[in-house]
């Protein structure tokens, strides 16, 4: 069964969702923005050129996606990426479970965890440009400046 609807749209707000943080957030959005698009990439990727082995090429993609954002919530201690790191928590969880059980990732299961969780990682990400953008504009106005 396939959507290419939903696979297109799901790509296109990821996008959106990414392309906001690197024009709006601060410092820790744009690298967390960074790490989801390369995360985002890679496993794309694995879809397309390694499709005999994409579960192992996502277990390790959102492995190294997680390592990356700890890094990154360990530096800002930004609330919104404790967030963050529980979905990629999940997310590799349920690729080390299909891996594991040798079960197929294309099944419904998968694909309706997955999509809810990946959305849950772009929502979190949202929220944190929201909450840094406010925190500059309140700051710029204590200062008497008008917020970028």
């Amino acid at each position: 069964m396939s959507f290419p609807f939903l696979f297109l749209a799901q790509n296109l707000v990821s996008l959106l969702a990414i392309l906001f943080a690197l024009w709006k957030g601060g410092l820790a959005e744009r690298l967390a923005a960074v790490v989801v698009a390369a995360n985002l990439v890679i496993g794309l990727s694995a879809t397309f050129l390694a499709p005999d082995s994409t579960g192992l090429v996502r277990l390790g993609n959102d492995g190294l996606a997680a390592l990356a954002l700890l890094a990154i919530t360990l530096r800002f201690a930004a609330p919104w990426m404790g967030a963050v790191m529980f979905f990629y928590a999940a997310q590799f969880s349920l690729h080390s479970f299909y891996l594991v059980t040798e079960r197929s990732d294309q099944d419904l299961l998968h694909a309706i965890i997955n999509n809810i969780d990946f959305a849950g990682v772009l929502l979190s990400l949202i929220a944190g440009v929201f909450m840094a953008w406010r925190h500059r504009a309140r700051g710029s106005r204590l200062l008497g400046q008008t917020a970028p």
